[in-house]
């Protein structure tokens, strides 16, 4: 199990997430390209960053939104969203070719995330995307019930796909995550992820908004950085995600 954040959104002077606290216990650093944040300099600091730390750079491309943080949905054709996608992570490629380093996957953000995991040709249009830039980068996605389906189509474009799953988030009992503008949809205790972190790796599950229990098989497990538990929150899980790789390992 892996432990992932998304990281890199700041803009210009504005600032966004505790990027050089949490950059330490991550395994992989999903940096933002300059459509939803950030923008030439914070990318090549935060890869440096990264790169400092040992810890894998993936792209993390977003609607062209920076007013609305790349969270709000947009109605796209394919080969714009496909221009848009393969624009950003060629940037990152390149922010990581300049330090001596490789952009090892992609994690598209908010909205796009969202609306590829709900909408099928919205997710094969990001997998060509991949597949036409470099098809041996990894598509982190949702672990959702349709996994099954996902990794069909992913092998149609030579794609490797991670499946990733929320320590700070509510699920709705389709296995979604709960819309943000929705009560309760980002845990406010810490507690709850730490809860949440435990259940997806010792049992492979999360419990839904109504108590449902989902089975989530998942790679990786995502912790944001800008929450009111951002640093207490990551230690913990790097304890958590490392007791159980111990685990899997003896």
């Amino acid at each position: 199990m892996k432990l992932n954040c998304d990281m890199g959104e700041a803009f210009g002077t504005w600032e966004m997430g505790l990027d050089t606290q949490i950059m330490p216990y991550v395994d992989q650093a999903n940096v933002a390209c300059g459509f939803h944040a950030s923008d030439p300099l914070t990318m090549a600091n935060t890869v440096a960053l990264a790169k400092q730390h040992n810890v894998s750079i993936g792209a993390h491309p977003g609607y062209p939104d920076l007013v609305g943080f790349g969270r709000r949905n947009m109605d796209i054709a394919p080969a714009e969203l496909k221009a848009i996608i393969q624009y950003q992570i060629g940037a990152l490629k390149g922010v990581c070719e300049s330090q001596n380093t490789q952009l090892d996957y992609v994690k598209p953000h908010g909205a796009m995330y969202n609306q590829m995991m709900a909408d099928n040709a919205i997710l094969e249009t990001v997998m060509q995307a991949v597949n036409e830039l470099d098809a041996s980068l990894p598509l982190m996605v949702g672990a959702v019930p349709e996994a099954p389906a996902i990794k069909k189509l992913a092998k149609k474009y030579g794609l490797t796909v991670w499946f990733e799953a929320f320590a700070d988030r509510l699920y709705t009992d389709e296995g979604r995550l709960t819309p943000r503008k929705e009560p309760n949809a980002i845990h406010a205790s810490y507690a709850l992820i730490e809860k949440q972190a435990k259940q997806l790796c010792e049992s492979g599950t999360v419990t839904s908004s109504s108590g449902k229990t989902l089975v989530i098989h998942a790679d990786t497990i995502c912790v944001h950085g800008d929450g009111d538990h951002a640093i207490e929150a990551v230690t913990k899980l790097r304890q958590i995600v490392d007791t159980f790789n111990q685990q899997e390992n003896k």
